[in-house]
């Protein structure tokens, strides 16, 4: 099965300014968001996924059980936040494209909620938009065949990786796999394949931006399943990604850079790999050859390097 959609230029154009912000953070001594950031986001994305889909926990609450703390709530939904949490937290255990982890992050995030957790569904399905119907998913025995065709789209396709993503996204809510919790897994497997593709996606709430435009995510796919292609979802898609990464550009406040914070963060890069003055100043683009020097030769006397 083929998974059509087009380029245009305003995906073009999105596609070039998410990457000139990726250069922004790369450009950072401190690119990894610190970590308050990073949990707020975790919860954010956690919270505005869940809610998409009618979980009524405020972020609040979704912060107490973040940590370990009891809230009144719905014990279903309770139990959706603390998968989900779970799910996120073990990202980077998944293969994003490998069908066998995407039915054990579907038996995660279902479990002790659905009995058919990492089951395709048995079943022919149609999804509810208010009180209509508003999509009808392909016939349950077309579904391993879809989504083995899907993978295979993952795996060989040469297109942009922010691409790639979105369809999966599309398709994973088309297709429908499973017999629920396929809005939650589709937004996680996004994620996932951002993730993949820059690691500082993994901290970039987009789930929560999308919640926030929860009427345009829905005509989007609207919009796709009319046309036959994923075009319109990619280009909402990209907005979005767009939209949180620059949020989290903006949030990112690095610490003051020292020699030692500099040499920390190559020891991290580099390992016990040698590496050169000019190896050092590709990950400290801001530096001139004499701090370079300076750094590495305290590394030398203060024995952080040998």
């Amino acid at each position: 099965m083929k998974f059509p959609f087009k380029i245009t230029g305003q995906i073009l154009d999105r596609i070039a300014a998410i990457e000139r912000l990726i250069g922004r953070v790369e450009g950072l001594d401190q690119a990894k968001p610190q970590p308050h950031l990073r949990k707020s986001n975790r919860i954010r994305t956690v919270q505005g996924s869940l809610a998409i889909e009618g979980n009524t926990l405020s972020e609040g609450q979704v912060t107490a059980l973040f940590e370990g703390r009891t809230v009144l709530g719905s014990p279903n939904e309770i139990k959706e936040v603390l998968n989900a949490i779970e799910v996120y937290r073990r990202m980077n255990e998944f293969r994003p494209r490998s069908l066998r982890s995407l039915l054990r992050a579907h038996r995660l995030m279902m479990d002790g909620l659905l009995s058919s957790a990492g089951i395709w569904r048995s079943g022919n399905v149609g999804v509810l938009h208010g009180s209509r119907i508003s999509h009808v998913a392909p016939q349950a025995d077309r579904v391993p065949y879809l989504m083995k065709d899907l993978f295979g789209f993952l795996k060989g396709d040469a297109s942009h990786p922010l691409i790639q993503s979105a369809v999966c996204h599309y398709e994973l809510e088309f297709i429908h796999p499973f017999e629920d919790g396929n809005g939650r897994v589709g937004r996680f497997w996004h994620s996932l394949l951002l993730t993949n593709y820059q690691p500082i996606f993994e901290f970039t709430p987009v789930e929560s931006l999308i919640k926030e435009h929860q009427s345009k995510y829905y005509e989007a796919l609207a919009t796709s399943d009319r046309a036959g292609d994923s075009t319109s979802f990619i280009e909402f898609s990209l907005e979005m990604v767009h939209q949180a990464l620059d949020g989290l550009v903006d949030a990112i406040r690095p610490e003051p850079a020292t020699s030692k914070t500099r040499l920390k963060r190559a020891q991290d890069n580099f390992g016990k790999v040698r590496f050169s003055r000019r190896d050092y100043r590709k990950i400290h683009k801001t530096i001139s050859t004499a701090t370079a020097s300076r750094d590495l030769q305290a590394g030398v006397e203060s024995g952080l390097l040998v």
